[in-house]
């Protein structure tokens, strides 16, 4: 049976969430109201979504969507009402959201906790299925007690934004399952997931998820979790077979330069190593920059404040050496603060006009 828990409170009929939230936390307000919404039956939500399709906008989602994301998630991972679940992301966004609705539709116990960096600090139990953005993970394996409970986790999903090449390589090396997603807002959650392992990562499709691709080699996907829509990606991917795909990076941000097209994001994975030996823990992209020889150039931004010559060109000598010559930044900004999305996203474009 379904139950939610939170501090010393636990909830699971109706009469339950219909508890005086007012000194709770903002979190814990959205996942009660949410809550006891889904319990009363509500038919439609209104969500964000984080403009990976398109422009930042509220869209409706139904709630057989959702218990189709819920059930295909299952029949993934072949969890049941016995299967335990942590909530310790935003319930105002759609991946907090599908947790507690994970939780509703497989009968399921969960538990919410506040979504901060590392959520399993003052965990007690260890449950079974449990999603986290990167920064979480990573915060997890550098405490040593955190790294031995998410060991123990059987379903580790990470999602919001890629995962580095340097926290992939984290969780090889200390042996922890895990699995990275692909999805957006507009298809309810992810509707594929990578197994986080050696090699090219390779993305499966959950049960009853359509995928194909357009003229840009861009992934469309079809479920029921999409209401039976066709949701257009700008995703660039290379289709293994009808459900299996390597994904590339994004449509618009690939760059032409020279005839050469250039993924940033497969350059960012290939560099990370690199860039971070000359400004640690910095973030950064690769973007394109008009040119007139080359129609676009390979140029890059740093989040550092850290701006001495010295360092950048200690930097391109070092990239000259292990990378490819047309992956060699023709131009290098650094910048002391990075434009980002509500959700703490890299807003490339807004950043990219500071240049």
């Amino acid at each position: 049976m379904f139950q939610l828990t939170f501090d010393n409170h636990i909830f699971q009929t109706k009469k339950d969430f219909e508890i005086d939230t007012a000194d709770f936390p903002d979190f814990a307000k959205a996942a009660i109201q949410f809550c006891k919404d889904w319990i009363s039956g509500q038919k439609i939500f209104e969500q964000q979504t984080s403009g990976s399709i398109g422009t930042p906008k509220r869209i409706e989602i139904s709630r057989d969507q959702m218990i189709a994301s819920a059930k295909a998630t299952q029949g993934f991972f072949e969890t049941d009402e016995n299967t335990t679940l942590l909530c310790c992301l935003d319930p105002n966004y759609i991946a907090g959201k599908m947790m507690l609705v994970r939780a509703m539709v497989w009968n399921a116990k969960t538990e919410l906790i506040e979504p901060k960096s590392n959520p399993l600090l003052e965990l007690n139990e260890i449950p079974d299925f449990v999603a986290m953005v990167p920064l979480q993970v990573d915060s997890c394996i550098q405490d040593k007690t955190s790294r031995e409970k998410l060991k123990k986790i059987k379903h580790l999903i990470i999602g919001g934004a890629p995962i580095s090449s340097g926290l992939r390589e984290k969780l090889i090396t200390n042996e922890i399952q895990a699995f990275q997603t692909y999805g957006m807002t507009e298809t309810v959650s992810h509707i594929a997931l990578a197994k986080i392992e050696a090699g090219e990562l390779i993305y499966r499709t959950l049960p009853g998820v359509e995928i194909g691709t357009d003229d840009r080699n861009a992934i469309w996907v079809k479920s029921a979790a999409s209401n039976n829509e066709l949701v257009q990606t700008n995703d660039a991917v290379d289709t293994i077979d009808q459900h299996s795909f390597h994904w590339l990076g994004r449509v618009d941000f690939v760059i032409n330069s020279g005839g050469v097209k250039l993924h940033p994001e497969l350059l960012e994975a290939k560099a990370e190593a690199i860039i971070h030996r000359f400004y640690p823990n910095s973030a950064f992209f690769f973007f394109g920059m008009k040119d007139d020889k080359l129609g676009e150039k390979l140029c890059m931004a740093i989040e550092s404040t850290n701006d001495t010559k010295e360092n950048l060109l200690q930097l391109k000598k070092a990239l000259v050496l292990d990378v490819d010559r047309y992956e060699v930044p023709k131009n290098t900004f650094i910048i002391p603060a990075f434009s980002r999305t509500k959700s703490g996203k890299i807003n490339r474009p807004k950043t990219i006009e500071r240049i």
